[in-house]
């Protein structure tokens, strides 16, 4: 029996098994893969430690760091398909095996919702971004196309006030959503052109992205816009079904936590990162929540007077 399962191969997930292995926990991490939604971004600015940095690099060397702990098992290309709980703890099956474990970090993070369009995944980190706080930069002097106008669009926006000459906002409906404060701010700003009943419908380019193309939902005709880069900030999607018969859950989806230990409403789980109710989805913070809920659970082995290792698969 493991002492702990790290379930993700994000940020927080690296960071948890890296924490794990100092602690000489009998830790398993289960991940499809590695990286995260960061992986995505064509260059990162905020991550501590580096002034630039892209996506894939981010990704290499946290893998690279926790590759280097002896004391972890790593599983990766595997799917946590259910989290069963029982008097000794959980059992967990993955990649067709099942695994017996004391306790489990969700670090599971969470998916930027798509526009499902032609173009999207073709130019992904080539033009089309989902965290505007990583990418708005890249748009120094350039126009920019955000895609949603509720409070995530509107945050894009005042991420990208700062660089970009020209920013437009697509909502699909016929008034935004966001915060009348945050509308204003771009208004006031000069800077912003407000599109409503505006369905995105195709992003073209050649190498890097050039057009996006949505229909007028109220004429019915195609338009097309200009632009350097697409920001989509139609909100996130918790990756919390795994355990949604397991913890409480609000009413986004996220994983509900106490923000001093990472417990959740479960006795035996704990949850790092965007899968939880953290206020800020930033990778330095999920780090940080990862590391938090290890710390923990190590404090939660020593109260029962240590750990029991010798983990094994139970088939």
């Amino acid at each position: 029996m493991y002492d702990l399962i790290i379930i993700g191969g994000g940020p927080a997930g690296v960071a948890a098994g890296i924490y794990a292995a100092r602690k000489k926990l009998k830790t398993l991490l289960v991940a499809e893969s590695f990286g995260g939604q960061s992986v995505v971004a064509a260059e990162i600015n905020n991550f501590i430690g580096f002034k630039s940095i892209s996506g894939i690099e981010l990704k290499n060397v946290l893998e690279e760091h926790l590759r280097a702990q002896e004391d972890i098992e790593i599983k990766e290309g595997a799917r946590v398909e259910k989290i069963k709980k029982f008097d000794a703890g959980f059992l967990i099956s993955a990649g067709g095996e099942q695994f017996e474990t004391k306790t489990v970090l969700v670090a599971l993070g969470s998916s930027y919702r798509k526009l499902g369009i032609s173009g999207e995944k073709q130019f992904g980190g080539k033009g089309v971004f989902y965290c505007s706080t990583c990418d708005a930069p890249l748009m120094k002097n350039k126009t920019a196309v955000v895609v949603g106008g509720g409070n995530s669009g509107f945050y894009a926006v005042l991420d990208l006030l700062p660089h970009a000459s020209k920013i437009y906002v697509l909502e699909y409906g016929d008034a935004f959503r966001a915060d009348q404060i945050y509308i204003n701010k771009a208004k006031k700003s000069g800077k912003v052109e407000f599109i409503t009943m505006a369905a995105a419908k195709e992003i073209t380019g050649e190498d890097f992205v050039s057009t996006i193309k949505y229909e007028d939902r109220a004429s019915g005709e195609t338009k097309e816009l200009k632009t350097d880069g697409i920001f989509v900030a139609i909100g996130y999607a918790p990756n919390s079904g795994i355990v949604k018969d397991l913890v409480k859950l609000n009413q986004n989806s996220q994983i509900i936590i106490d923000h001093q230990t990472q417990k959740t409403s479960c006795d035996g789980i704990w949850a790092a990162g965007d899968v939880t109710d953290v206020l800020y989805g930033q990778i330095n913070i999920a780090i940080g929540d990862a590391i938090k809920a290890v710390l923990n659970i190590n404090d939660y082995f020593s109260a029962l007077g240590g750990s029991a290792s010798g983990g094994k698969k139970s088939q």
